[in-house]
């Protein structure tokens, strides 16, 4: 229990496993005094279509994946029980922690606690099991258990996209999983320069954001087969372009950062679904600056760092696996500006080339898998700004595209031990301020 909404007890999942009845066992559909295991039960269970609604009514016997990715589910249980009757909820898509569940409980007892109680679950991953024990205590969770761990997908392609040549660009450039890339794709959406990009839902990407000689927040959605989306409506928020974007928990991505349409520098969030809606603007957390670089550490987090205030800078802001921006961490490395960064190696990344009070460095850092940033490792290839990086190969990178004194296309592959090679020869347009991100 964690307190009253309105007058009514709001009960939500603990992510533990109830023992209820005699001597720790609970009461199962064999009857009282068995213990239970999550295969028996389910082994016992009919398992129903995917429920994507806002409302259903729940029957005994049944299992129900609860697909909460558009909107939150209200679920009513059977008028009657009887002893013993089961029934199971589990998370679909890992998103009853964006959009929960509601348990009606229509008429009967839960937990004890009569109707007019709230029960709702709002945690990602939850696998939930309720069982009908007699008129007292009415139905009582068997199981409440979360997923925490899950599973990692690398993706094995990656996409450069968007940019300034001159004029503002909207081809893309594919990258196969062997870190070639390809030939210009025709352009499909508002041709802009400097917008964001990220993975999001495990095997696909997002164009976001950018300046077409304003500041916009059209988005562009990449399928898992690389190809790019016409332009979404812009997102209900601030339009910007500058920043950056980086996946988190798996399977969802957060934009931050970079010039607003008044031109000032903002610390402003967008988090982005893993269907691929983003969010409106989440208030900003950590020093505001625009051509920051992101990319993700650890499996399911994500780290901003370095860029622009009214000079340059090294610190950084780490990305929780929930898509929460902790405050500033202490710069390392040298400070600059228009870099980029990818992940590598599966869990870890790196921060790679930019402008620093010296003039342009093709120098990195590295981030550990706990999010620790590295200090400098001499560069290698050529010096630029205003670059992009994504993986590729499931678990390599590349840094492509940018500028010297003019408009670059060449690549810098980096091995799955964050070893950057020296420049390959460009492949299609040269540009600067593109972004890019994986797929699979």
């Amino acid at each position: 229990m964690s307190g009253i909404i309105g007058s009514k007890l709001n009960i939500r999942g603990s992510g533990r496993i109830a023992k209820l009845g005699t001597d720790g066992q609970v009461l199962t559909s064999a009857g009282a005094g068995k213990s239970i295991a999550y295969e028996d039960l389910a082994a016992g269970i009919s398992w129903q279509t995917i429920e994507t609604g806002s409302t259903m009514t729940a029957v005994a016997g049944n299992g129900y994946w609860i697909d909460t990715t558009s909107n939150a589910c209200t679920i009513t249980l059977p008028a009657s029980a009887s002893a013993g009757d089961t029934i199971v909820f589990t998370d679909y898509a890992r998103n009853w922690g964006t959009n929960g569940i509601t348990i009606d409980p229509n008429g009967l007892n839960y937990q004890s606690r009569d109707d007019t109680f709230t029960i709702e679950y709002g945690t990602d991953g939850t696998t939930l099991a309720i069982t009908y024990m007699n008129a007292t205590q009415g139905w009582v969770p068997t199981i409440d258990k979360t997923v925490d761990d899950v599973p990692v997908k690398l993706n094995d392609e990656g996409i450069f996209g968007y940019g300034w040549n001159g004029s503002n660009q909207s081809m893309t450039n594919l990258v196969s999983n062997a870190g070639v890339v390809a030939t210009d794709t025709t352009g499909v959406g508002t041709a802009r320069r400097y917008p964001m990009a990220c993975e999001y839902g495990g095997d696909k990407g997002i164009f976001g954001f950018g300046y077409t000689g304003s500041y916009t927040a059209v988005t562009n959605l990449v399928s898992n087969a690389g190809v790019v989306a016409s332009d979404q409506a812009a997102v209900t928020g601030t339009a910007k372009g500058n920043g950056s974007g980086c996946g988190y928990g798996g399977d969802k991505g957060i934009f931050r950062g970079g010039y607003d349409s008044s031109s000032a520098v903002t610390s402003l969030t967008n988090l982005i679904s893993n269907a691929g809606v983003v969010a409106t603007d989440t208030a900003g957390v950590g020093t505001a600056r625009a051509y920051v670089a992101a990319c993700e550490y650890g499996g399911d987090k994500g780290i901003f760092g370095f860029g622009e205030t009214d000079s340059y800078v090294s610190m950084s802001n780490l990305v929780s696996n929930a898509g929460v921006v902790a405050t500033d961490v202490a710069g390392v490395g040298t400070a600059r500006m228009g870099l980029a960064a990818c992940g590598y190696g599966g869990d870890k990344g790196i921060f790679g080339f930019g402008n620093g009070a010296g003039g342009k460095v093709s120098i990195t850092n590295l981030v550990t898998n706990a999010g620790v940033v590295g200090t400098d490792v001499t560069g290698v290839g050529t010096g630029r700004v205003y670059i992009a990086a994504c993986e590729y190969g499931q678990d390599k990178g590349i840094f492509g595209f940018g500028k010297i004194s003019t408009y670059e296309s060449m690549t810098n592959l980096v091995s799955n031990a964050g070893v950057v090679a020296t420049d390959v020869a460009g492949v299609g347009t040269a540009r600067q301020g593109p972004a890019a991100c994986s797929f699979n």
